[in-house]
Parts: C-alpha cells; sequence; structure tokens
C-alpha cells in the first residue's frame, strides 16, 4: 500500500453528503481531541493533510481521504468538545448515518487516550460496533506521554476495561514517536486486500 499517496477527497457535514461507497474504508473514531487526525497524518507519513488542533472538536465533518485502493475516514469527535448541544447532536447523527450506511467498512480503529480509562462515550461506541457487527480494534494513542510503569499499568487498566468483549485487538500508538505505526499499516494491508 503506497500511504503517502493519500489525497484529501471530500467532506461531509450531513448524513446525505456521504459519498457511494466504491472502495474499503478504514474509519477513526473516537473522542474530541484524541488523536484522529495526528494518526492519519502519521500514518501517511505527512505532517497536516489531516487538519490538527489543540482545541478539541475541530473535525465537525466526516472526511475522507483517498489512497490508490481505500478510504481513510476521519469522524468527527465526540466528547467534551465546547460546542452546542445542537451541534453535538449533529455530529453523532452524522456518526449513526456513516457507521450503519451500507459500506464497504473493514475496520474502525477506536482511540482511546492511554492516559485516561476508557469514557462512557468510548465504551457506548465499542458496544454499537459490536451490537452491528463492525469490525473494529483499539488504539491506544499518546503512548509517549506515559513511561514504562505508567504504560503497564494503564495497558492493564483498559485491557480490564475492555474485558466484556472477547479477543478486543489492543495497539498502544505515538504521533510523535511513531510507535504502532507500521502494525497499523500492516494491519489496514490485511483487511482490504481482496
Amino acid at each position: 500500500m503506497k500511504f503517502a499517496s493519500a489525497t484529501f477527497e471530500l467532506s461531509a457535514a450531513l448524513g446525505g453528503q456521504l459519498p457511494a461507497s466504491t472502495l474499503p474504508e478504514i474509519a477513526f473514531s473516537g473522542r474530541s481531541n484524541v488523536g484522529k487526525s495526528s494518526l492519519i497524518n502519521r500514518l501517511i507519513n505527512r505532517k497536516s493533510l489531516a487538519r490538527t488542533s489543540a482545541t478539541p472538536g475541530k473535525t465537525a465533518t466526516v472526511n475522507f481521504y483517498r489512497l490508490d485502493n481505500l478510504r481513510l475516514v476521519d469522524l468527527p469527535g465526540y466528547g467534551f468538545a465546547k460546542v452546542s448541544d445542537a451541534e453535538k447532536r449533529r455530529w453523532g447523527q452524522l456518526i449513526s448515518d456513516y457507521l450503519s450506511a451500507d459500506r464497504d467498512l473493514r475496520l474502525v480503529m477506536q482511540l482511546i487516550d492511554m492516559r485516561h480509562p476508557a469514557t462512557a462515550d468510548d465504551l457506548q461506541m465499542i458496544s454499537f460496533m459490536v451490537e452491528q457487527e463492525i469490525p473494529f480494534m483499539v488504539v491506544l494513542t499518546k503512548a509517549d506521554k506515559l513511561n514504562k510503569t505508567q504504560r503497564t499499568q494503564r495497558l492493564a487498566e483498559i485491557t480490564e476495561q475492555l474485558s466484556e468483549w472477547e479477543g478486543v485487538l489492543i495497539q498502544p500508538f505515538s504521533a510523535l514517536s511513531g510507535e504502532g505505526t507500521e502494525e497499523l499499516r500492516a494491519l489496514i494491508d490485511e483487511v482490504t486486500e481482496d
């Protein structure tokens, strides 16, 4: 897979604007400011194709990035973003419209900040994907912010939090150091092979 060939394709602010599913898709889900855009940029080895911000809620649309034979899909964040309730509801509906549509969705990378427990919203999203039989994995972002002891402890705690769902694949990741990048690229290659 030529990850560096990625280009921005389009943004959808409403479910009716979502493009037809003509290629395999890998989606990125997680709370606001968890690092979805940073993960995409690291995967494609570009600094700013996916726009990042220190301000939660920067991604307010579903953004599609086209590679040779697949799309990477950056979903709006959920959680603590300081936006109106109406805007939060629109984001929630947009995420639901995307995940409920008949798409060639090969994998959702569910991002959780490794420094903190999974939130109720994270667990609700995982439960939804299990119920809908949507393939997913958990990516623990910001792994570089923890020392070895903290990482071991946090990994054990998050694994315990997710224990009601058997066999959840968990991958620590750092956009800063690149840890986990090759593993995620290999998984994308694997799930998008036909």
